[in-house]
């Protein structure tokens, strides 16, 4: 069924079709783009999803400084390597098949919808080697990035630590020049010390070599560290060291696990406390674990941030793909199981016997949430995948104002499918009722799996003052504009399909947002403004999803009569009629500046 919804958002309404007037993607055809689709769909039904459940119950545990998992996570990574989906939007002469983003997405996200637990190895590393992509030398592409696209090493990125999280400023990770590594051919060469926390997959076996890429900050000759952000770099700590070709010189590094974490959902990745430079394997008759800088020294973070907006968008999409799983989930269920009697319109029960629940309007209303949820999910997430295309291939002009729009919409594309997709899976368990609450169903650990969606690289909070403290008014509102522009195409369309209504509620949905942002920075008070900032990016979500929807509205009016493109419609209406009603709720605070939250006292919550 996710197949089916994918076919329609790309072919449909993203016309991925015409990006293959381009001379990057000109290779490809509608057939190809579909025997990839094709391909993923099968490994993720045929090799992903029945051991879905394996992964979840034999956690990884630590033996003897070792990481052991189970031999289904194994079979599993070797299948995606050989999907060939690491490399999929490389060059061909680094064995890439210079794929579009969107569709590299489109294919991901069945591989997540069948178990995020099994793919996420692969999110990681493919953001780890665009970034040495990006910002790495000649050398580390070849000897890092290379090779993790080919499968031979995972990769994965290092910024928090036990006592510092969203807060990287504060980290105490000290690099310290490696005499005579000013010109090592990996680059400047230095030594690290220091702990970090939550790193997914920061050690295993599933493939020879890990790359880790960590923040830390460049020790003066006193031993002080800078302050702040800006004093942060980044560098290439490989498990195991390497020659100048990537070849493995049989020297372990000095990276050792110091413990797991024990995680509510995605249990199938190993998630660690990383210890460097601690002495367990001296390297070279030297303290520290050898790290290579990449970039400058301080912009350890910009170089991160090319890595973390990637990945903000991929968590995006596996939130809708886990959420979708859970939909499809208690679609089935709602299909088959018999429960109550049909309600007369005089309120008396029929005597006709136990009905499918799909029959009864509560269920239909949950499992129409569930579509608006995860459809809508998808779609946000694909369209800005699809921004990345327009941004790396387009027109000047388009391609200026898609890297603006993405700029814009990277928080939302981030934290909306994460709260409405998991919103979703609590829905597919209620449909389930009690049998939902059990491990009889997949629909549990479903919720479970999406819950750290929220929370990873950045969490909603994080999220919503990115949105309302910078990019709404970045490059004096460009975004804004680019936004307005393309929801106005929207509405200019609607008059051909009869949805000028859902137009102007849109229009008026907009204009609130606009209106909140003025209110919020009246003053040009950061903390009044902020205060509501995460209410804001409730309301900014739901009013982009609406328009989104309204947009989808319109390429289904625009399609062969189908109940595919009757179900479009009627969800469409769904989100017009119980979703966007709710952005008068959280932009009131947000306009009006509200002092509710910002003037409580701690002493005031135990009192």
């Amino acid at each position: 069924m996710m197949r089916r919804t994918l076919d329609f958002l790309l072919h449909d309404w993203l016309d991925i079709q015409s990006l293959t007037s381009r001379a990057r993607f000109s290779d490809h055809s509608v057939e190809t783009f579909s025997a990839v689709l094709d391909t993923c769909e099968r490994i993720s039904e045929e090799v992903f999803a029945p051991v879905n459940r394996i992964v979840d119950t034999d956690e990884p545990r630590l033996e003897d400084g070792v990481v052991v998992l189970p031999e289904a996570a194994y079979v599993t990574a070797r299948a995606y390597v050989q999907s060939g989906m690491l490399a999929a939007a490389q060059d061909y002469d680094i064995g890439g098949m210079q794929l579009p983003y969107v569709a590299e997405m489109a294919a991901n996200s069945m591989f997540w919808k069948s178990g995020i637990a099994l793919g996420g190895c692969g999110l990681l590393t493919v953001a780890n080697a665009n970034l040495l992509m990006a910002h790495g030398s000649d050398r580390q592409k070849v000897a890092f990035a290379h090779n993790e696209f080919s499968g031979r090493w995972f990769g994965t990125m290092c910024l928090s630590e036990p006592h510092a999280g969203s807060g990287l400023g504060d980290i105490l990770t000290r690099a310290i020049p490696d005499p005579d590594g000013a010109e090592d051919p990996l680059g400047p060469r230095y030594r690290l010390h220091g702990n970090k926390m939550w790193i997914s997959n920061g050690d295993h076996e599933l493939t020879e070599n890990i790359v880790h890429l960590v923040l830390a900050k460049i020790a003066d000759a006193d031993g002080r560290l800078p302050a702040g952000v800006k004093g942060i770099s980044l560098f290439i700590v490989p498990k195991k060291l390497v020659d100048m070709e990537g070849n493995l010189t049989g020297e372990r590094n000095d990276v050792v696990v110091a413990g797991l974490n024990h995680k509510l959902g995605v249990r199938g990745i190993p998630n660690t406390l990383l210890n460097f430079g601690e002495g367990a394997y001296p390297v070279r008759g030297a303290a520290g674990a050898i790290g290579y800088r990449v970039g400058r020294p301080g912009e350890g973070l910009k170089c991160m941030f090319h890595m973390m907006n990637e990945a903000r968008i991929t968590i995006g999409l596996n939130a809708a793909s886990i959420g979708y799983a859970g939909y499809e989930a208690s679609l089935r269920y709602a299909r088959d199981r018999r429960q109550g009697r049909a309600l007369a319109r005089d309120g008396k029960s029929s005597d006709g016997g136990a009905v499918r629940i799909i029959e009864h309007p509560d269920v239909q209303r949950m499992l129409l949430a569930q579509k608006a949820y995860v459809e809508g999910g998808l779609a946000l997430s694909l369209y800005c995948a699809r921004l990345v295309d327009e941004a790396n291939t387009g027109a000047e002009h388009d391609a200026v104002n898609a890297r603006q729009l993405l700029d814009l919409l990277t928080p939302v594309a981030k934290s909306w499918p994460s709260e409405w997709g998991l919103e979703a899976n609590s829905l597919a368990i209620q449909v389930h009722g009690g049998y939902g609450y059990t491990r009889d169903f997949p629909v549990e650990q479903y919720w479970r799996d999406n819950r750290l969606n929220m929370i990873h690289e950045g969490t909603h909070g994080i999220q919503s003052l990115d949105l309302l403290g910078r990019k709404v008014r970045q490059d004096d509102g460009a975004g804004m504009r680019v936004l307005r522009s393309r929801i106005d195409a929207t509405i200019a369309a609607c008059g051909d399909q009869g949805l000028q209504g859902r137009g102007e509620e849109l229009r008026s949905a907009f204009l609130s947002l606009e209106r909140a942002i003025e209110g919020a920075w009246m003053n040009n008070d950061h903390v009044e403004a902020l205060a509501s900032a995460t209410p804001f990016l409730q309301a900014f979500g739901h009013v982009v999803v609406a328009w989104l929807w309204l947009d989808l509205g319109v390429a289904a009016a625009r399609a062969p009569a189908s109940d595919r493109a009757k179900g479009l419609r009627q969800t469409m209406e769904y989100f017009y009629t119980f979703e966007l009603p709710k952005i008068s709720a959280w932009l009131g605070p947000v306009e009006s500046r509200s002092g509710v939250c910002r003037d409580m006292r701690e002493e005031w919550f135990d009192a």
